[in-house]
């Protein structure tokens, strides 16, 4: 595989360098979303094999799409000379360890920031740099548990259920740090210096959860699963399974969208509105039920075409790719043979560019490491070290 390091592909952050030291979950997900945007972004990624057919396989690691790799052992001296040498260079650095573990490597803030000043230093932790919890282990499930969101998601009268890696991970983790650096950069134009941005999952998740923080104060939310409207506790906000065992979903909170919802079933509107909320969920959702199992998924699709009754199919990852609307807007194209989301937010400006596959690591090393300042001599020694890849 060729490198293509140097070549501005353009987008809203084009001309932005980030180095990224390799993570795992949301420390990825974050510095795609700053590649896919048209960032610059060099991973440093550590000398180890890879097992064929894991998740971190090349091409199908998507969230290391859009990288220039470098493999680099920063057990070695002079690896981390070099190291540091690509972080004066950065307008941003990225690290997803246990707090202390880049200080201890020679890498934390207080080396850094002295050599440039400019630098946005991103921290990615579950618990964040401070507080009792700071060094334990943990995963998406146990920060989004101490937030309030793992216990309000799940069906009435059963335990939470874990909502995949969404929360935590790359909503409160992955959505955050991009927002952070974003942040920081617009400060450092201001005041021409960057500083350290410290972002947890476990804060990130807390901020999600604002708004029912307030519907809880207000006592307009219960704190029992499945009773609340947009926890499934609502007739008319909830999936339904259909004649061929595949699932609808309907969400028409407001009311002239829940008339034409009625309607389209055939119901009496004016009979069920204002007797078809959480309180009325035990008669109202078998009446729902057994209407939506006398049609399949395609019937229904058909049905609600065109209405404004807040109806969708629930689609599976397979699936998705061959729905009229994605099509339309060439949401998911396919990369190497592998179907994956394109770049969000979009811009019309400047648009984002074609997202480039996963590389394997060191692809990229002889082209960036002298763009970014780093010799022949060191690089040469450094691979007779076995330190770079």
């Amino acid at each position: 595989m060729t490198s293509d390091a140097g070549q501005s592909r353009g987008g809203p952050l084009a001309g932005l360098k980030v180095l990224e030291f390799a993570g795992v979950g949301p420390t990825p997900m974050g510095a795609m979303m700053l590649a896919d945007m048209g960032a610059e972004v060099v991973m440093i990624d550590r000398i180890e094999p890879v097992e064929l057919g894991s998740p971190k396989t090349p091409g199908f690691d998507l969230l290391r799409r859009n990288r220039l790799v470098v493999k680099m052992d920063l057990k070695n001296k002079e690896a981390l000379d070099c190291a540091l040498a690509l972080a004066d260079r950065a307008d941003v650095l990225i690290e997803g360890y246990r707090p202390g573990v880049m200080e201890r490597l020679g890498l934390g803030p207080d080396v850094c920031h002295p050599r440039n000043p400019r630098l946005v230093y991103t921290r990615m932790t579950g618990w964040g740099q401070k507080g009792p919890l700071a060094d334990r282990a943990g995963h998406d499930l146990n920060y989004i548990a101490l937030t309030g969101a793992l216990h309000a998601i799940g069906r009435e009268g059963g335990p939470p259920a874990p909502p995949l890696s969404l929360v935590g991970d790359f909503g409160g983790g992955a959505l955050y740090m991009a927002v952070g650096v974003l942040a920081a950069l617009q400060s450092r134009q201001s005041t021409g210096v960057g500083q350290v941005v410290d972002v947890a999952m476990v804060d990130g998740a807390l901020s999600l959860m604002t708004a029912f923080y307030g519907g809880y104060a207000s006592g307009r939310l219960t704190l029992e699963r499945g009773t609340n409207i947009v926890d499934g506790g609502a007739p008319y906000y909830d999936v339904y399974q259909c004649a061929d065992g595949a699932y609808v979903s309907i969400a028409p909170i407001e009311t002239r969208f829940r008339r034409e919802l009625y309607e389209k079933l055939g119901l009496p509107a004016d009979e069920l509105l204002g007797k078809d909320g959480p309180a009325q969920r035990h008669e109202v959702k078998p009446r729902l039920a057994e209407i939506f199992r006398q049609r399949t998924r395609a019937e229904w699709c058909e049905i609600f075409a065109g209405s404004d009754a807040c109806f969708a199919p629930v689609l599976s990852v397979a699936e998705t790719a061959t729905h009229p609307h994605h099509v339309a807007r060439q949401s998911l194209p396919v990369i190497d043979g592998v179907t994956q989301p394109a770049p969000a937010p979009r811009f019309l400006g400047t648009p984002s560019p074609a997202p480039r596959p996963p590389r394997r690591a060191g692809t990229d090393t002889d082209a960036v490491l002298p763009r970014w300042g780093i010799d022949p001599g060191t690089i040469a020694r450094l691979r007779a070290a076995s330190a770079l890849d």
